[in-house]
Protein backbone atom coordinates (compact mmCIF):
# COMPACT_ATOMS: atom_id res chain seq x y z
CA UNK A 1 0.00 0.00 0.00
CA UNK A 2 1.80 3.54 -1.28
CA UNK A 3 1.46 6.97 -0.32
CA UNK A 4 -1.55 7.32 -3.38
CA UNK A 5 -3.64 4.60 -1.92
CA UNK A 6 -3.37 6.01 1.61
CA UNK A 7 -4.87 9.33 -0.02
CA UNK A 8 -7.37 7.33 -1.48
CA UNK A 9 -7.86 5.24 1.51
CA UNK A 10 -8.23 8.67 4.05
CA UNK A 11 -10.69 10.23 1.59
CA UNK A 12 -12.90 6.81 1.16
CA UNK A 13 -12.65 6.89 5.31
CA UNK A 14 -13.47 10.76 5.59
CA UNK A 15 -16.92 10.12 2.87
CA UNK A 16 -17.90 7.21 5.15
CA UNK A 17 -18.52 9.07 7.98
CA UNK A 18 -19.04 12.27 6.68
CA UNK A 19 -21.30 13.80 9.27
CA UNK A 20 -18.63 12.90 11.78
CA UNK A 21 -15.84 15.07 9.81
CA UNK A 22 -18.37 18.01 9.29
CA UNK A 23 -18.87 18.11 12.73
CA UNK A 24 -14.79 17.64 13.11
CA UNK A 25 -13.81 19.95 10.96
CA UNK A 26 -16.65 22.71 12.35
CA UNK A 27 -14.56 22.34 15.42
CA UNK A 28 -11.47 23.30 13.53
CA UNK A 29 -13.11 25.86 11.21
CA UNK A 30 -14.01 28.00 14.50
CA UNK A 31 -10.92 28.33 15.74
CA UNK A 32 -9.80 29.43 12.62
CA UNK A 33 -12.35 31.75 12.13
CA UNK A 34 -11.82 33.02 15.18
CA UNK A 35 -7.85 33.54 14.40
CA UNK A 36 -8.59 34.69 11.11
CA UNK A 37 -11.51 36.93 11.62
CA UNK A 38 -9.77 38.59 14.34
CA UNK A 39 -6.68 39.97 12.60
CA UNK A 40 -9.00 40.76 9.52
CA UNK A 41 -11.06 43.12 11.31
CA UNK A 42 -7.80 44.67 12.89
CA UNK A 43 -6.23 44.88 9.75
CA UNK A 44 -9.06 46.20 8.29
CA UNK A 45 -9.71 49.31 10.68
CA UNK A 46 -5.94 50.16 10.93
CA UNK A 47 -6.14 49.97 6.78
CA UNK A 48 -9.06 52.44 7.18
CA UNK A 49 -7.18 54.38 9.53
CA UNK A 50 -4.06 55.37 7.80
CA UNK A 51 -5.86 55.81 4.90
CA UNK A 52 -7.85 58.46 6.44
CA UNK A 53 -4.83 59.97 8.30
CA UNK A 54 -1.80 59.17 6.47
CA UNK A 55 -0.56 62.65 6.20
CA UNK A 56 -0.53 63.65 10.03
CA UNK A 57 3.03 64.09 10.89
CA UNK A 58 3.87 61.83 8.03
CA UNK A 59 6.82 64.26 7.10
CA UNK A 60 7.13 66.74 9.80
CA UNK A 61 9.34 67.60 13.25
CA UNK A 62 9.23 70.11 15.71
CA UNK A 63 11.68 72.22 16.94
CA UNK A 64 11.89 73.62 20.48
CA UNK A 65 14.19 74.93 23.49
CA UNK A 66 15.33 71.58 24.81
CA UNK A 67 13.63 70.95 28.29
CA UNK A 68 16.21 71.05 31.01
CA UNK A 69 16.56 68.25 33.19
CA UNK A 70 16.42 69.71 36.61
CA UNK A 71 17.28 66.64 38.77
CA UNK A 72 20.69 66.81 40.55
CA UNK A 73 23.81 64.77 38.64
CA UNK A 74 26.75 64.11 40.22
CA UNK A 75 25.86 67.39 42.71
CA UNK A 76 25.46 69.39 39.34
CA UNK A 77 22.35 70.99 38.08
CA UNK A 78 21.68 70.34 34.54
CA UNK A 79 22.07 73.57 32.05
CA UNK A 80 18.52 75.60 31.47
CA UNK A 81 18.57 76.63 28.18
CA UNK A 82 16.91 80.15 26.53
CA UNK A 83 13.63 79.97 25.41
CA UNK A 84 13.00 80.06 21.67
CA UNK A 85 12.23 83.85 20.85
CA UNK A 86 10.30 85.26 17.85
CA UNK A 87 12.82 86.53 15.90
CA UNK A 88 14.85 83.27 15.80
CA UNK A 89 11.78 81.00 14.49
CA UNK A 90 10.88 84.12 11.71
CA UNK A 91 15.03 84.10 10.56
CA UNK A 92 14.54 80.20 10.42
CA UNK A 93 11.44 80.24 8.57
CA UNK A 94 12.79 82.87 6.37
CA UNK A 95 16.65 80.96 5.55
CA UNK A 96 15.30 77.37 5.45
CA UNK A 97 14.75 76.12 2.17
CA UNK A 98 14.28 72.76 2.15
CA UNK A 99 10.47 72.03 3.60
CA UNK A 100 7.49 74.41 5.14
CA UNK A 101 7.60 75.77 8.47
CA UNK A 102 5.19 77.13 10.45
CA UNK A 103 6.01 79.25 13.75
CA UNK A 104 3.62 79.12 17.01
CA UNK A 105 3.38 79.70 20.38
CA UNK A 106 1.60 78.45 23.38
CA UNK A 107 -0.13 81.03 25.07
CA UNK A 108 -2.84 79.12 27.79
CA UNK A 109 -4.28 76.03 28.48
CA UNK A 110 -7.12 76.82 31.02
CA UNK A 111 -8.80 80.44 29.19
CA UNK A 112 -12.19 81.29 30.29
CA UNK A 113 -13.56 82.47 27.37
CA UNK A 114 -16.85 84.99 26.95
CA UNK A 115 -19.46 85.89 24.47
CA UNK A 116 -22.04 88.03 26.22
CA UNK A 117 -23.57 86.22 28.93
CA UNK A 118 -22.14 83.08 27.77
CA UNK A 119 -18.64 81.76 29.47
CA UNK A 120 -16.75 78.71 28.29
CA UNK A 121 -15.73 76.21 31.25
CA UNK A 122 -11.75 77.50 31.96
CA UNK A 123 -10.26 74.88 29.92
CA UNK A 124 -10.11 76.41 26.75
CA UNK A 125 -6.27 76.47 24.98
CA UNK A 126 -4.93 79.37 23.21
CA UNK A 127 -2.22 78.88 20.39
CA UNK A 128 -0.32 82.00 18.66
CA UNK A 129 -0.03 80.97 14.59
CA UNK A 130 0.84 81.76 11.34
CA UNK A 131 -0.98 81.35 8.11
CA UNK A 132 0.64 78.15 7.14
CA UNK A 133 0.07 75.89 10.53
CA UNK A 134 -3.75 75.17 9.46
CA UNK A 135 -2.20 73.47 6.06
CA UNK A 136 0.82 71.76 8.07
CA UNK A 137 -0.59 70.75 10.85
CA UNK A 138 -3.46 69.05 9.08
CA UNK A 139 -6.16 70.90 10.54
CA UNK A 140 -9.19 71.60 8.47
CA UNK A 141 -11.98 74.58 8.22
CA UNK A 142 -15.52 73.58 8.53
CA UNK A 143 -16.84 76.87 7.63
CA UNK A 144 -14.95 80.24 7.27
CA UNK A 145 -11.22 80.80 5.98
CA UNK A 146 -7.95 80.51 7.22
CA UNK A 147 -5.41 83.15 8.17
CA UNK A 148 -4.27 84.87 5.28
CA UNK A 149 -0.53 86.66 5.04
CA UNK A 150 -1.93 90.01 5.92
CA UNK A 151 -3.86 89.03 8.99
CA UNK A 152 -0.37 87.57 9.92
CA UNK A 153 1.62 91.13 9.50
CA UNK A 154 -1.01 93.14 10.90
CA UNK A 155 -1.77 91.07 14.01
CA UNK A 156 -5.32 91.48 13.76
CA UNK A 157 -7.41 90.41 16.26
CA UNK A 158 -9.45 87.39 14.13
CA UNK A 159 -9.64 83.88 15.76
CA UNK A 160 -10.26 80.14 15.02
CA UNK A 161 -12.14 78.25 16.87
CA UNK A 162 -12.88 74.58 17.70
CA UNK A 163 -16.10 72.63 17.85
CA UNK A 164 -16.30 72.45 21.46
CA UNK A 165 -15.79 76.49 21.78
CA UNK A 166 -18.44 76.92 19.43
CA UNK A 167 -20.70 74.07 21.52
CA UNK A 168 -20.35 76.21 24.62
CA UNK A 169 -21.27 79.70 23.20
CA UNK A 170 -23.42 79.04 20.89
CA UNK A 171 -26.72 77.59 20.06
CA UNK A 172 -27.17 75.18 17.29
CA UNK A 173 -29.12 77.12 14.94
CA UNK A 174 -26.70 80.62 15.49
CA UNK A 175 -23.81 81.12 13.46
CA UNK A 176 -20.29 81.60 14.83
CA UNK A 177 -18.79 83.41 11.64
CA UNK A 178 -17.58 87.40 11.86
CA UNK A 179 -19.16 86.92 16.04
CA UNK A 180 -17.09 88.66 18.77
CA UNK A 181 -15.57 86.63 21.40
CA UNK A 182 -13.84 87.86 24.14
CA UNK A 183 -10.50 86.51 26.22
CA UNK A 184 -7.67 88.55 28.43
CA UNK A 185 -9.95 91.79 27.71
CA UNK A 186 -9.81 91.83 24.41
CA UNK A 187 -12.50 90.95 21.85
CA UNK A 188 -11.22 88.62 18.62
CA UNK A 189 -13.91 88.19 15.47
CA UNK A 190 -14.24 84.50 14.84
CA UNK A 191 -13.07 84.00 11.17
CA UNK A 192 -13.07 80.32 10.92
CA UNK A 193 -14.76 76.87 12.64
CA UNK A 194 -12.46 74.41 12.40
CA UNK A 195 -13.57 70.86 11.83
CA UNK A 196 -14.12 68.50 14.78
CA UNK A 197 -10.84 66.58 15.11
CA UNK A 198 -11.64 64.59 18.02
CA UNK A 199 -8.33 62.41 19.69
CA UNK A 200 -7.71 59.03 21.01
CA UNK A 201 -9.37 58.14 24.52
CA UNK A 202 -11.95 60.92 24.35
CA UNK A 203 -9.51 63.67 24.18
CA UNK A 204 -10.84 66.10 22.43
CA UNK A 205 -7.83 69.05 23.38
CA UNK A 206 -7.62 70.22 19.77
CA UNK A 207 -11.57 70.93 19.22
CA UNK A 208 -11.18 72.70 22.78
CA UNK A 209 -8.58 75.41 21.17
CA UNK A 210 -8.70 78.78 19.79
CA UNK A 211 -5.99 80.04 17.12
CA UNK A 212 -4.96 83.55 16.33
CA UNK A 213 -2.49 85.43 14.71
CA UNK A 214 0.86 84.74 16.66
CA UNK A 215 1.55 88.88 16.65
CA UNK A 216 -1.87 89.08 18.24
CA UNK A 217 -1.16 86.45 21.01
CA UNK A 218 2.85 88.21 21.93
CA UNK A 219 0.52 91.55 22.19
CA UNK A 220 -2.22 90.14 24.21
CA UNK A 221 -0.14 88.29 26.98
CA UNK A 222 2.25 91.06 28.28
CA UNK A 223 5.27 88.41 28.67
CA UNK A 224 8.50 88.66 26.96
CA UNK A 225 8.90 84.81 28.16
CA UNK A 226 6.40 83.01 25.55
CA UNK A 227 8.00 79.81 24.59
CA UNK A 228 8.11 79.71 20.86
CA UNK A 229 8.03 76.30 18.60
CA UNK A 230 8.49 75.39 14.65
CA UNK A 231 6.71 72.39 12.90
CA UNK A 232 8.71 71.86 9.58
CA UNK A 233 7.17 69.73 6.53
CA UNK A 234 9.89 68.18 4.59
CA UNK A 235 9.56 68.30 0.66
CA UNK A 236 10.36 65.19 0.15
CA UNK A 237 9.37 62.64 3.21
CA UNK A 238 12.04 60.26 2.05
CA UNK A 239 14.76 62.37 3.02
CA UNK A 240 13.64 63.05 6.38
CA UNK A 241 16.57 62.49 8.39
CA UNK A 242 18.43 64.68 5.80
CA UNK A 243 16.43 67.87 6.46
CA UNK A 244 16.21 67.25 10.39
CA UNK A 245 20.22 67.38 9.66
CA UNK A 246 19.92 71.13 8.06
CA UNK A 247 17.45 72.24 9.91
CA UNK A 248 19.86 71.56 13.33
CA UNK A 249 22.66 73.14 10.87
CA UNK A 250 20.51 75.75 10.65
CA UNK A 251 18.73 76.55 14.22
CA UNK A 252 22.85 76.10 16.05
CA UNK A 253 23.74 79.00 13.61
CA UNK A 254 20.71 81.09 14.60
CA UNK A 255 21.25 80.41 17.80
CA UNK A 256 24.78 80.98 18.11
CA UNK A 257 25.80 77.51 20.15
CA UNK A 258 29.17 76.98 19.81
CA UNK A 259 30.45 74.25 18.26
CA UNK A 260 31.90 72.34 21.63
CA UNK A 261 28.62 72.82 23.03
CA UNK A 262 25.79 70.79 22.61
CA UNK A 263 22.28 72.05 21.12
CA UNK A 264 20.67 74.49 22.95
CA UNK A 265 17.53 73.32 21.62
CA UNK A 266 15.98 70.04 20.93
CA UNK A 267 14.11 68.68 17.54
CA UNK A 268 11.53 65.62 17.74
CA UNK A 269 10.44 63.69 14.95
CA UNK A 270 6.23 64.02 15.25
CA UNK A 271 4.60 60.30 15.40
CA UNK A 272 2.93 59.58 12.85
CA UNK A 273 -0.44 57.79 13.43
CA UNK A 274 0.69 54.68 11.42
CA UNK A 275 3.32 54.43 13.75
CA UNK A 276 0.71 55.13 17.18
CA UNK A 277 -1.58 52.27 15.64
CA UNK A 278 0.98 49.85 14.56
CA UNK A 279 1.52 49.68 18.71
CA UNK A 280 -1.99 49.67 19.84
CA UNK A 281 -2.52 46.74 16.82
CA UNK A 282 0.15 45.03 17.64
CA UNK A 283 -1.13 44.07 21.10
CA UNK A 284 -4.55 43.26 19.62
CA UNK A 285 -3.22 40.93 17.54
CA UNK A 286 -1.33 39.43 20.39
CA UNK A 287 -4.41 39.27 21.86
CA UNK A 288 -6.73 37.62 18.70
CA UNK A 289 -3.59 35.28 18.12
CA UNK A 290 -4.36 34.18 22.03
CA UNK A 291 -7.97 33.43 21.41
CA UNK A 292 -7.40 31.66 18.18
CA UNK A 293 -4.45 29.68 19.53
CA UNK A 294 -7.00 28.55 22.62
CA UNK A 295 -9.88 27.28 20.65
CA UNK A 296 -7.35 25.95 18.26
CA UNK A 297 -6.39 23.68 21.19
CA UNK A 298 -9.77 22.98 22.53
CA UNK A 299 -10.20 21.82 18.93
CA UNK A 300 -6.99 20.00 18.56
CA UNK A 301 -8.20 17.69 22.05
CA UNK A 302 -11.56 17.40 20.20
CA UNK A 303 -9.76 15.98 16.93
CA UNK A 304 -7.62 13.65 18.65
CA UNK A 305 -10.72 12.04 20.67
CA UNK A 306 -12.28 11.25 17.27
CA UNK A 307 -9.22 10.02 15.66
CA UNK A 308 -8.97 7.22 18.75
CA UNK A 309 -12.52 7.00 18.12
CA UNK A 310 -12.05 6.30 14.64
CA UNK A 311 -8.87 3.83 15.41
CA UNK A 312 -10.84 2.03 17.72
CA UNK A 313 -14.06 1.34 15.19
CA UNK A 314 -11.52 0.12 12.58
CA UNK A 315 -9.18 -2.25 14.38
CA UNK A 316 -10.56 -5.22 12.72
CA UNK A 317 -9.85 -3.02 9.29
CA UNK A 318 -6.22 -2.46 10.51
CA UNK A 319 -5.74 -5.99 11.72
CA UNK A 320 -6.97 -6.95 7.76
CA UNK A 321 -4.66 -4.52 6.24
CA UNK A 322 -1.43 -5.24 8.52
CA UNK A 323 -1.99 -9.20 7.04
CA UNK A 324 -1.44 -7.97 4.25
CA UNK A 325 1.33 -6.71 4.46
CA UNK A 326 0.96 -3.27 5.51
CA UNK A 327 3.79 -1.38 7.41
CA UNK A 328 3.34 0.23 10.76
CA UNK A 329 4.52 3.24 8.54
CA UNK A 330 1.83 3.20 5.89
CA UNK A 331 -0.77 2.63 9.20
CA UNK A 332 0.42 5.59 10.92
CA UNK A 333 0.29 7.73 7.00
CA UNK A 334 -3.06 6.61 6.50
CA UNK A 335 -4.48 7.79 9.92
CA UNK A 336 -2.11 11.12 9.65
CA UNK A 337 -3.47 11.82 6.18
CA UNK A 338 -6.88 11.74 7.39
CA UNK A 339 -7.14 14.11 10.19
CA UNK A 340 -4.58 16.69 8.34
CA UNK A 341 -7.48 16.51 5.82
CA UNK A 342 -10.08 16.90 8.46
CA UNK A 343 -8.21 20.04 9.29
CA UNK A 344 -7.57 21.68 6.10
CA UNK A 345 -11.50 20.91 5.01
CA UNK A 346 -12.13 23.12 8.80
CA UNK A 347 -9.11 25.43 8.14
CA UNK A 348 -10.69 26.60 4.09
CA UNK A 349 -13.69 27.23 5.73
CA UNK A 350 -12.56 28.90 8.65
CA UNK A 351 -10.21 30.95 6.48
CA UNK A 352 -13.57 32.29 4.49
CA UNK A 353 -15.55 32.57 7.31
CA UNK A 354 -12.80 34.85 9.52
CA UNK A 355 -11.92 37.17 6.40
CA UNK A 356 -15.97 37.27 5.67
CA UNK A 357 -16.47 38.44 10.03
CA UNK A 358 -13.71 40.20 10.07
CA UNK A 359 -14.59 42.74 7.31
CA UNK A 360 -18.11 42.79 8.24
CA UNK A 361 -16.70 43.62 11.19
CA UNK A 362 -14.49 46.51 10.23
CA UNK A 363 -17.27 48.03 7.78
CA UNK A 364 -19.67 48.09 10.78
CA UNK A 365 -17.46 50.59 12.42
CA UNK A 366 -17.51 52.50 8.88
CA UNK A 367 -13.82 51.45 8.07
CA UNK A 368 -15.06 50.98 4.39
CA UNK A 369 -11.85 48.60 2.98
CA UNK A 370 -12.00 45.02 2.15
CA UNK A 371 -8.60 43.38 3.64
CA UNK A 372 -7.44 39.66 2.99
CA UNK A 373 -4.95 39.39 5.37
CA UNK A 374 -2.75 36.28 3.13
CA UNK A 375 -0.20 36.18 5.93
CA UNK A 376 -2.64 35.39 8.82
CA UNK A 377 -4.19 32.68 6.45
CA UNK A 378 -1.12 31.61 4.91
CA UNK A 379 -0.36 30.83 9.21
CA UNK A 380 -3.50 29.65 9.83
CA UNK A 381 -3.40 26.83 7.02
CA UNK A 382 -0.44 25.97 8.31
CA UNK A 383 -1.62 25.81 12.06
CA UNK A 384 -4.38 23.56 10.65
CA UNK A 385 -1.61 21.41 9.45
CA UNK A 386 0.37 21.12 12.96
CA UNK A 387 -3.17 20.78 14.08
CA UNK A 388 -3.64 17.58 12.11
CA UNK A 389 -0.32 16.10 13.01
CA UNK A 390 0.04 16.92 16.66
CA UNK A 391 -3.85 15.77 16.71
CA UNK A 392 -3.45 12.53 14.94
CA UNK A 393 0.09 11.32 15.65
CA UNK A 394 -1.35 9.43 18.92
CA UNK A 395 -4.11 7.74 17.40
CA UNK A 396 -1.95 6.95 14.56
CA UNK A 397 0.85 5.60 16.36
CA UNK A 398 -1.88 3.13 18.15
CA UNK A 399 -3.18 1.88 15.28
CA UNK A 400 0.37 0.94 13.93
CA UNK A 401 0.97 -0.82 16.65
CA UNK A 402 -1.91 -2.93 17.33
CA UNK A 403 -1.06 -6.75 16.78
CA UNK A 404 -2.45 -8.04 13.58
CA UNK A 405 -4.08 -10.79 15.05
CA UNK A 406 -5.71 -9.31 18.18
CA UNK A 407 -7.00 -6.91 15.92
CA UNK A 408 -8.54 -9.64 13.58
CA UNK A 409 -10.11 -10.99 16.37
CA UNK A 410 -11.85 -7.63 17.60
CA UNK A 411 -15.68 -7.59 17.64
Amino acid sequence: MNLIENYHESIRSIKGNLLRTILTAMIIAIGITALVGILTAIDGIKASINTSFSSLGANTFDIRRKRPDLTMQQGKQEKIFPLLKYKEVTDFKDQFKYGNATSHVFLSGNAEVKRFSKKTNPNISIQGIDENYMRIRDYNIGKGRNFTELDIQNNVNHALIGTEVAKALFDKNEDPLNQLISFYGTQFKIVGLLEEKGGFGGNTSADRTIFIPIGAAIRISGRGDLNFALTIQANDPSRLDEVMGEATGLMRKIRRDPLSEEDSFEISRNKTMEERLDEISGYLKIGGFTIGFITLLGASIGLMNIMLVSVTERTREIGVRKALGATPKRIREQFLMEAIAICLLGGIAGVFMGIAIGNIISNVINAGTFVAPWQWVTIGLVVCVLVGVLSGYYPAFKASKLDPIDALRYE
